[in-house]
């Protein structure tokens, strides 16, 4: 069986490749991977809906596109073909060749179709926190290439990167489909490889977007990320951004030019706004579950108690308790 004929046959038919194809030219690289994702879109997925984990190619992300712009999940896309637009942030990626791609999400980011490029074509995998920590022992996702927002998202492949990258994207799009019991492990391990092997890389150089107005571009990206953090469904999460700072090394700007952005767009200054959704969602969370104080001033990102308290009471007037006793 030839190459391409064994790739569109694995992903037809949920069968595993018995043997890598690591001597395959490049033109005929590019052609099979091609065909291969055409034969994957030809089978409605098993999964149709995105919980921890979901594992597709990129058309039929674009099919299912409302379940996949979750800003809640992390993505990572692997582009085979085509030419996209990343705006992330501040800084802008042209994609026009093969490349492997991360999506934080706590930074806001879209993406922009190349004309007269053809569709783009690759992998995508986008899962929660929670699913992959577990994998990750001994590494702090907070250290890794998903969290590095000062950091480049886009890692350019060479040939033997991306056959690897393929090989290990297949048996996971493969794997998802499949019924085994422990699948979900297998593929917490093939995705911890890969977020292994883009530490090892060289990140793509950004061009710096330099809009209109550029003070309105960072107002907007700050509102955006301050409002993707809420609303908070568990007390155990990572935590929230509390000040400016946070804020302003996210978005990879300085401080001083966030708050005068953000103070000339709207009006209030950084810490108003933040304090302004922190209590918000405070009081939201004392009217409408059981938690203890304790228990929400750690989901909003605050050490003790009693640092809450005192912001609460200095925002809302009243204590916490108070607050939920008199509703």
């Amino acid at each position: 069986m030839s190459v391409t004929n064994l790739l569109t046959h694995a992903l037809a038919t949920g069968t595993y490749l018995r043997r890598p194809y690591s001597k395959m030219l490049p033109y005929q690289m590019a052609s099979t991977l091609a065909t291969a994702t055409k034969a994957a879109m030809k089978r409605p997925p098993l999964h149709p809906t995105i919980q921890d984990v979901a594992v597709m190619t990129i058309a039929e992300a674009h099919c299912d596109m409302a379940a996949f712009d979750r800003r809640d999940l992390f993505k990572v896309l692997l582009v085979t073909e085509g030419a996209n637009e990343l705006h992330y942030a501040t800084r802008s990626y042209h994609i026009d060749r093969p490349a492997l791609v991360f999506t934080n999400k706590l930074v806001p980011y879209s993406w922009e179709p190349v004309e007269s490029s053809g569709e783009q074509q690759g992998f995508l995998c986008a899962f929660t926190e929670d699913f992959l920590h577990s994998a990750m022992r001994g590494v702090s996702l907070l250290e890794s290439v998903l969290y590095r927002v000062d950091g480049n998202p886009v890692y350019f492949l060479d040939e033997a990167q991306l056959r690897y990258l393929t090989d290990t994207f297949l048996r996971m799009r493969q794997e998802y489909d499949t019924d085994y019991p422990h699948k979900y492990d297998l593929l917490r391990n093939q995705l911890s490889i890969t977020i292994h092997e883009a530490t090892r890389m060289q990140p793509a150089s950004s061009q710096h977007i330099a809009p209109i107005n550029a003070a309105e571009r960072v107002t907007t990206l700050f509102l955006t990320l301050l409002d993707v953090q809420f609303p908070v469904t568990t007390q155990i999460r990572q935590p929230i951004l509390k000040n400016a700072q946070e804020y302003a090394d996210r978005l990879a700007v300085h401080v001083n030019s966030l708050n005068r952005s953000v103070k000339e767009i709207t009006g209030k200054s950084t810490t108003t706004h933040i304090a302004e959704r922190l209590v918000g969602e405070a009081k939201v969370l004392l009217h409408h579950t059981d938690w203890s104080v304790g228990d929400i001033a750690e989901s909003l990102g605050f050490e003790y108690a009693t640092y809450f308290t005192n912001f609460f009471k200095k925002h809302a007037g009243t204590t916490p308790l108070a607050f939920r006793n008199a509703g």
